[in-house]
């Protein structure tokens, strides 16, 4: 096939692009500046150069693929209290990618996942103001879009990991000088090895059928408490909860302290015969490579 990814300099597609491209696939990636394009390039793809502002650069990519996986979204928004806007945005070009794809057999993946009936894990999905995107890309597979979702763990680690959950605590952790969690810190927050991510979606694009919903983590969840204890034995720093009427300023720009979510994956186990195979996220803190650089 030949694949067209948005997001394609990221740290996502950094794992996805080379498994596309061992399975045979022909990889165009979207890159909004040199810097980026540079990326791409090194990663083996086809660079079309434009970004998620230029709607009709999307659809005529999108029209010449077989098939988009769309993983671009502005994550720095959610830092600055923009992450509605930044969700209108990908909803936008979500809608223009099916103006062109409604019809036609091709396969759009996306990230998310839609409610299940279950309260408390539907609270969490509902409560993303992503989840009207996932709702959106689920709707095209009545309009003839094969349809693929993608639900990305809370915790995508690796040695790459620069700018996800785990990074940040240890940011925040640094500054305070206090490895904190919220209550007794028994949350959870789902994960995965990014390279297994990145073989879930090449399984995905090779195998799945349309409308399938695709839950990528190697751990169901991990008690939030677990990790602040990692991370405060690494830097050498105290672990302990942080009261309530502090924890919006000792996390300040980090609103997800208190999710608590789990993620099952053994239906997309099933489906795929996807095994995860990488270090989980424990494991992967105590090799030491986040506590390198900062």
């Amino acid at each position: 096939m030949r694949v067209f990814v948005t997001g394609a300099s990221g740290y996502i597609a950094s794992a996805v692009i080379p498994e596309l491209q061992q399975a045979g696939h022909d990889v165009v990636g979207l890159a909004r500046s040199e810097k980026s394009a540079t990326v791409v390039e090194a990663l083996g793809a086809e660079v079309r150069r434009g970004d998620l502002s230029d709607l009709d650069n999307l659809r005529a990519a999108a029209a010449d693929a077989d098939a988009v996986v769309h993983l671009a979204f502005n994550h720095e928004s959610i830092a600055v209290g923009k992450f509605a806007e930044a969700a209108a945005t990908d909803l936008t070009v979500v809608r223009a990618f099916g103006e062109v794809l409604a019809g036609t057999g091709k396969t759009l993946v996306g990230v998310g996942a839609n409610p299940t009936g279950d309260p408390d894990h539907d609270s969490a999905i509902n409560a993303n103001p992503r989840s009207v995107v996932s709702r959106e890309i689920a709707g095209l597979t009545e309009r003839g879009v094969r349809t693929i979702l993608v639900a990305v763990p809370s915790v995508t680690h690796s040695s790459r990991d620069t700018t996800g959950f785990v990074p940040q605590l240890i940011r925040i952790a640094r500054a305070t000088g206090v490895s904190g969690y919220l209550g007794d810190g028994t949350n959870r927050w789902p994960a995965a090895h990014v390279l297994d991510i990145g073989r879930l979606y090449r399984l995905a694009l090779d195998k799945a059928p349309a409308g399938a919903e695709l839950y990528g983590a190697a751990e169901e969840g991990v008690p939030v408490r677990r990790i602040a204890e990692s991370i405060g034995r690494h830097l050498g720093i105290e672990t302990k909860s942080v009261p309530a009427d502090s924890a919006a300023e000792h996390f300040a720009a980090f609103p997800f302290m208190a999710l608590d979510l789990t993620m099952s994956s053994a239906g997309t186990r099933e489906l795929l015969n996807w095994e995860p195979s990488h270090p989980g996220l424990l494991a992967d803190l105590d090799e030491g490579h986040y506590f390198t650089t900062g």
